[in-house]
């Protein structure tokens, strides 16, 4: 199907949604001229969806909204994930769509790391005392106390650009990392060692850390299991930053129980906001931080950096989009 054309910058309107983030509040600090607005809630969306010809959002998109989108060229999404998108749909429909992979890729990196050292050096429990008032004395026992990440084993599912930054900051801390990723023959050479996703269950036992930094695809829903939770060491530490949908999160829960692992760090869940009455809020082992890895002070700036490259790419008439999906 014809691709839609983008007009030009003085009849271009640009439409920002998100429930948080200050896109056009920071749009306009660049003086580009271009005409924008934005909206806060699924209801303003699906209301002013038709009258931008480039749509910026993410977690508001539905796809019952596509038909409201007649002769409207492109779609940037601001996030790194885009599996809510029907993507057949929308190339049907002509328009384009890119990610902003790479967007967060310190700030979600950076919380991995956290979450590391978090367990680590036990900073969840010490917390916890410091809500009682009460200041923990000295361990005995060696293995229940603060440890190094110097010499750890960390193995990372996804080698993206999250993932290869985690494996940089993770060398720096003295740890040897294993990557894993679907094709193992293309990567930039950070970690130590790097196999496919089909060799994923022969390393695990060797891990650590598993820090999940993969695309929630047909591949990766719920390649975290029982078979792969029951590879790993007991002693070892699954941190999930990448999507919810690639945990079986029953199964997670029952390993955290029966200490089958040694904990989890978890970013993302299978419903958000996580369930109330799950077993995972009690859990000492477990670490929740509430989809915010990749939250930091530069989000705007990042996505409104790769926004523009591509509508300058969109005006010249090039087929080659930054983070291009279709």
């Amino acid at each position: 199907m014809k691709k839609h054309v983008i007009p030009p910058s003085q009849d271009l309107v640009i439409h920002f949604a998100h429930v948080a983030y200050r896109l056009a509040e920071r749009f306009s600090l660049r003086e580009t001229g271009i005409e924008h607005f934005q909206t806060w809630s699924p209801e303003s969306t699906r209301k002013e969806i038709g009258k931008g010809h480039i749509i910026v959002l993410s977690g508001l998109w539905r796809d019952d909204m596509l038909p409201l989108c007649t002769n409207r060229p492109f779609i940037q999404v601001c996030a790194a994930g885009y599996n809510q998108f029907d993507l057949t749909a929308i190339r049907d429909s002509g328009i384009r769509l890119a990610n902003c992979s790479g967007v967060n890729k310190n700030a979600v990196s950076e919380h991995a790391m956290a979450l590391m050292l978090s367990f680590t050096r036990l900073l969840h429990t010490t917390r916890d005392y410091q809500k009682l008032h009460e200041w923990r004395g000295l361990i005995s026992q060696i293995d229940q106390r603060e440890d190094e990440l110097g010499g750890k084993t960390l193995l990372i599912l996804g080698l993206g650009a999250i993932g290869s930054r985690l494996a940089s900051l993770s060398k720096a801390f003295g740890m040897h990392v294993i990557g894993i990723k679907r094709d193992a023959t293309q990567h930039n050479h950070v970690s130590d060692e790097v196999y496919s996703n089909k060799e994923l269950l022969q390393h695990l036992p060797r891990a650590d850390f598993v820090v999940l930094t993969c695309p929630l695809t047909n591949e990766t829903t719920n390649i975290i299991n029982n078979d792969t939770l029951s590879a790993m060491s007991p002693t070892s530490y699954l941190i999930n930053v990448a999507r919810g949908g690639c945990v079986d999160q029953t199964a997670l829960v029952r390993a955290l129980k029966t200490n089958r692992i040694a904990g989890a760090g978890i970013d993302t869940t299978v419903n958000e906001p996580l369930d109330r009455e799950s077993s995972l809020w009690d859990l000492e082992n477990v670490i929740i931080t509430p989809h915010t890895a990749g939250e930091t002070r530069c989000y705007e700036d990042n996505v409104i950096d790769i926004l523009l490259q591509n509508v300058h790419r969109l005006w010249s008439g090039r087929e080659d989009l930054v983070n291009q999906i279709i």
